[in-house]
């Protein structure tokens, strides 16, 4: 009886494997392909042959003797130590955070990073590394065999985004900043500023974008939009055809940029009316001499003052073009001008331009109430009437 307790008590541990210096097989595998500049590497080791208890969680790499190297050209980590994922499982695993270098992340004139190289693994361990580093991860399976795995550090140009195309004013906009360059801190919530403005309001206002998880690199805020000025932390003042801008400087660009180069990275969007083409009402077209008495009968060269009224069905501020357009029998446009200003809440305003026709005949005359010249955004419909010149 006490023959077979031995034997059972010591077959176990005579089957257990010990590590095949001769056959070295040990693939290391990374969570990703390439990595940026403050990223978190996740590295495994499949090493079957160092599962030396089948119990317990065996480790590798944290010894002199045959030592792991997490490292770049100028930094590095050794002995760095692997632990096994789970007993018997032979795949080793450990984690590095990249620290970057001293860098001024956001034009501000300081340094936003604090590089270093510590620690020993399997976690904690930080590593300095450059825009355009590569980590290498070797493993000195036996005295003079080693297994290598090599991975490039680079930037990224940054993208911003709204996340619809037009928005009315009622609207909350979302906008989206994806930046992995600017997850400073991959166990925390990064922040980035954020420069938003409107054709009303073209020095708009700084926001902070805030990560959407840790170590993201992907940055929202919410935006809302007000009609009284002025623009407030978090909402812009914009009116409807304005067209919005948001922008934030990306210091940490890829070659051939410099280290030192930044690029504005833009989105735009618009505001729309929910009144659409109603926005401000025209009233009809009126034809007076300089007196300011009505005319019926128009002659050649005689000024005609072309009257009209404008007002405004909105109550906030309303920037108008009216725009008079006279063209003749052929289409030719013969006379343009148009009146640039103002109309406030619901307010009325009379608008009138003059022409002199200097040809008899009959001709058109357009006219035509945008939000400006330069976005002919229609604020109610085209007005025309034809008129003979005798």
């Amino acid at each position: 009886m006490l023959i077979e307790l031995l034997v059972l008590f010591v077959l176990p541990a005579l089957a257990e494997d010990i590590p095949d210096y001769n056959s070295p097989y040990s693939p290391i595998f990374t969570d990703k392909q390439t990595y940026t500049w403050t990223d978190k590497i996740q590295v495994t080791i499949a090493a079957p042959s160092w599962n030396t208890n089948r119990h317990l969680i065996d480790s590798i790499g944290g010894d002199d003797e045959n030592p792991i190297r997490i490292s770049t050209r100028e930094h590095s980590l050794e002995p760095y130590r692997f632990t096994e994922t789970e007993p018997n499982s032979g795949v080793f695993a450990a984690r590095v955070t990249l620290t970057g270098f001293l860098h001024d992340v956001d034009g501000d004139g300081n340094f936003d990073t604090a590089p270093r190289t510590l620690g020993s693994g399997p976690t904690g361990g930080f590593l300095e590394v450059d825009r355009d580093a590569v980590v290498t991860i070797s493993f000195e399976f036996a005295d003079g065999v080693f297994v290598t795995e090599s991975i490039p550090i680079t930037w990224n140009v940054g993208r911003i985004s709204f996340s619809e195309e037009y928005y009315s004013f009622h609207d909350t906009a979302q906008i989206r900043v994806t930046d992995y360059d600017l997850n400073l801190n991959p166990d925390a919530l990064d922040q980035i500023p954020i420069i938003v403005s409107s054709d009303s309001d073209d020095v708009g206002v700084v926001i902070l974008a805030t990560e959407s998880g840790q170590d993201t690199g992907v940055f929202v805020v919410d935006m809302s939009f007000t009609q009284d000025r002025p623009t407030s932390r978090d909402k812009l003042y914009a009116i409807p055809g304005d067209v919005i801008h948001a922008r934030y400087e990306d210091h940490t660009l890829p070659e051939p940029y410099s280290k030192s180069d930044s690029l504005n990275v833009m989105a735009r969007t618009g505001i729309i009316s929910d009144m659409t083409l109603d926005r401000i009402t025209n009233s009809e077209i009126l034809f007076a001499d300089g007196s300011g008495n009505l005319l019926e009968v128009f002659s050649v060269a005689e000024r005609i003052q072309v009257v009209s009224s404008l007002t405004n069905k909105q109550d906030f501020l309303q920037p108008f073009v009216y725009l008079l357009q006279v063209k003749d029998d052929s289409g030719y446009v013969v006379s343009i001008s148009w009146i640039r200003g103002d109309l406030g809440p619901l307010q009325t305003v009379e608008v009138s331009q003059s022409w002199f026709p200097e040809y008899s005949g009959n001709y058109t005359v357009d006219a035509f109430v945008w939000d400006s010249l330069a976005g002919q955004t229609p604020l109610t419909l085209q007005q025309y009437i034809i008129i003979t010149v005798g």
